[in-house]
């Protein structure tokens, strides 16, 4: 097992990996007390071997990685990658690749929604990891050899995962169902966060403007002050207490100083200060700049059995192509659909409208039907004189 320590044996090791077709990439980090994952380790392997990377090693400098990384020349194979690129993102502004997330193609190639490492590298590689490391604290020094082990066979089993992967794509055609979900992941954007935003992804029970245009300010202030510090959002000011803000819009001290969950010192302190402030920033907008939240619509009466019919023939569909059915379609797509047949959802355009899409608006519209044959569910064509019928 080779740990590296210092820059020379990291610029040496990376020679190596220089004139690589891909290499393979796997980070151990910790963020239970941070905003900004901390990066605790970098296992890459290589056609000549694999090693893991010390990045809390003194006087580590980690730039030969870096452009190993970011060199067009070497593709870069991870494992449900996002978490990591967006380590790297932060690192240096700059996202690796080209890039092959192994947990996206092994939804393609039919292995399930979402499918674990272990299970993958068990049924590609044959290889049986030891999980007793998964929860260890990365960011302890020294690393015992279990720990190497543990973390090296994210990258070493990962290797024969991918060349497996790899010719299933080749050989049934579908690489480029690949090309939109790694656009998606070497987007910058899918790694920034605009404080002005963050309020969307909250869990709220009304869409009252003023309650919205206060959760709107607050949620912001969290996030640039969990960011500035470094800390969890919830360390700086828990979910629950920010809905119930907006909700009362506490005009002073006292009021705030009454929010569930708040101790009086947050109230009284440079924090509480800030809240309020951006209690009344909300309150000094014209009624007319306060966000809007469109209520959810109700289905259209008789639309619930049209989406169990699409969410079966989904079901069909994508067991008899090996496909996950998550990667095909949502369950707010087919809503939308059964809706609208010029729905503006994936399932409607490229290599998915062709397995899943023409089918679903021709079963909406009658012109093919679903039928249980030899105990599986079929496609059966119906006459056209049915299919036009009122």
């Amino acid at each position: 097992m080779t740990l590296i320590t210092t820059t020379s044996d990291l610029e040496a090791f990376c020679r190596d990996l220089a004139g690589a077709d891909y290499i393979t990439v796997d980070t151990e980090f910790l963020r239970e007390k941070t905003y900004y994952p901390q990066l605790c380790l970098v296992q890459v392997a290589g056609p000549a071997g694999a090693a893991a990377i010390d990045p809390l090693a003194e006087g580590l400098d980690l730039a030969p990685l870096i452009a190993v990384l970011n060199d067009p020349s070497v593709l870069k194979v991870f494992h449900a990658a996002r978490q990591d690129l967006e380590i790297f993102f932060h690192l240096t502004g700059r996202i690796p690749h080209p890039l092959f997330d192994t947990q996206v193609a092994a939804m393609v190639c039919g292995f399930g929604e979402s499918v674990g490492y272990e299970t993958l590298v068990t049924k590609l590689a044959g290889a049986r990891i030891d999980k007793s490391s998964r929860f260890t604290d990365w960011s302890q020094r020294p690393l015992t050899d279990r720990q190497l082990q543990y973390a090296l066979s994210d990258v070493i089993h990962l290797r024969p995962a991918y060349e497996k992967l790899r010719k299933r794509l080749a050989r049934t055609g579908r690489e480029h169902w690949l090309e939109e979900e790694m656009a998606v992941l070497t987007d910058p954007a899918t790694y920034r966060v605009d404080p002005d935003t963050v309020w969307q992804r909250l869990k709220i029970r009304t869409n009252k403007p003023r309650f919205v245009a206060v959760l709107k300010e607050v949620a912001a202030w969290r996030e640039r002050e969990a960011q500035r510090r470094d800390l969890p959002r919830s360390r700086v000011l828990r979910d629950e207490a920010m809905l119930e803000i907006a909700a009362h819009a506490p005009a002073g001290v006292e009021d705030l100083a009454r929010t569930r969950g708040m101790g009086r010192g947050f109230a009284e302190g440079r924090q509480g200060q800030e809240v309020l402030a951006a209690v009344q920033r909300a309150l000094n907008q014209p009624e007319s700049e306060w966000p809007q939240v469109e209520p959810r619509e109700e289905l259209p009466s008789g639309l619930a059995p049209v989406i169990e019919l699409l969410r079966v023939l989904l079901k069909m569909k994508c067991d008899e192509n090996h496909v996950a059915t998550k990667l095909v379609a949502s369950a707010s797509d087919l809503e939308a659909i059964a809706a609208d047949d010029a729905a503006d959802v994936p399932a409607l355009s490229g290599w998915r409208r062709e397995l899943f899409g023409e089918d679903a608006l021709a079963l909406k519209h009658g012109s093919l039907a679903l039928a249980v044959v030899d105990r599986r569910v079929r496609i059966v064509p119906v006459p056209k004189e049915c299919g036009d019928a009122p």
